[in-house]
């Protein structure tokens, strides 16, 4: 697939208009993304009119998450081949009917059907980055630890353009250091990322829930002689930061606290009241599928600054 130009092409839109539209890269492990992260984002940034390319490791169509697409493989039986099929649990922590359905519609996108290979991204032909997340290791950790992907990050970062980053995808930004080497990219920046006290509601319910694969919710194990929390998103990504402070969750006194942080409401297209973001100029963040269609939609405020000026 050949790459478009970045700049923010001129387009028309349907009032005849000229407008100035982005070209938006979204990297992807092979398998195991996050439904909702990818394809919300996809969806909100395509409404708006801005074009989106995705790259692979090796050129090949993604797969994300089939836990969280279906939900099969969450409950106390869905080691049983005959039962998995059947959810409870797994309906409420799987991706939402209007992330399924961004899914569906994403599967037909000639973009997402042939995307780049990694090696063969090039930052000049495009005018934004987003990286989703996904927390099942055997297909996030080829992602969040790519060398490739990482110099990628830095290179966006170092040229001014926009970089967004949700859930886990903040942890693949906090490994990508400056041109110098000194530090990640996101020092002296804030950020926000997934929450320990929500990664470790996941976690607590698949050890119970899917007990035959007790850290399906963990990425990264804390290792011997860590404290627990040691090497989750939110320590991981705080220890990359000039200041601790500069890690941001919803203030308590935030209207809507519970529905932010309870873990079981989403936003939606037109209502952001359960969702956190924050942008630092250029950076956009969020926390957790249930920030997708905000964070989209704040990512999509900056590329149409940038194409603006």
């Amino acid at each position: 697939m050949a790459q478009q130009q970045g700049a923010c092409k001129a387009a028309t839109n349907r009032t005849r208009s000229e407008v100035k539209v982005a070209n938006v890269l979204i990297p992807i492990p092979n398998r195991d993304f996050d439904p909702t992260e990818v394809a919300v984002s996809w969806s909100v940034l395509r409404r708006l009119g801005h074009s989106v390319v995705f790259a692979t490791p090796d050129g090949r169509m993604g797969r994300a998450d089939d836990l969280m697409l279906t939900g099969q493989g969450l409950d106390l039986w869905g080691f049983i081949p005959g039962l998995r099929r059947f959810t409870a649990v797994g309906r409420l922590m799987r991706a939402n009917a209007p992330a399924r359905a961004a899914y569906a519609a994403m599967e037909q996108d000639a973009a997402f059907k042939a995307p780049l290979a990694w090696r063969d991204v090039r930052r000049g032909n495009f005018d934004g980055l987003l990286l989703p997340g996904g927390h099942r290791a055997r297909g996030m950790r080829e992602y969040l630890e790519s060398e490739i992907l990482q110099k990628l990050v830095s290179e966006f970062f170092v040229a001014g353009l926009p970089v967004a980053a949700i859930c886990h995808g903040v942890l693949l930004a906090a490994r990508s250091r400056t041109a110098d080497g000194r530090h990640s990219v996101l020092f002296g920046r804030r950020t926000t990322a997934l929450t320990w006290a929500l990664e470790r509601k996941g976690w607590t319910a698949g050890r119970i829930f899917r007990f035959w694969d007790p850290n399906y919710y963990r990425t990264y194990d804390d290792g011997p002689g860590k404290p627990t929390g040691y090497m989750s998103v939110q320590q991981e990504v705080t220890r990359a930061l000039a200041r601790p402070e500069d890690f941001l969750d919803v203030p308590a006194d935030a209207p809507d606290y519970s529905r932010k942080t309870g873990g079981m409401v989403r936003d939606t297209w037109d209502d952001d009241r359960a969702a956190f973001v924050v942008r630092d100029g250029s950076y956009v963040s969020a926390r957790w599928p249930g920030d997708a269609h905000t964070f989209a939609r704040r990512v999509a405020e900056v590329l149409a600054e940038r194409c603006s000026r």
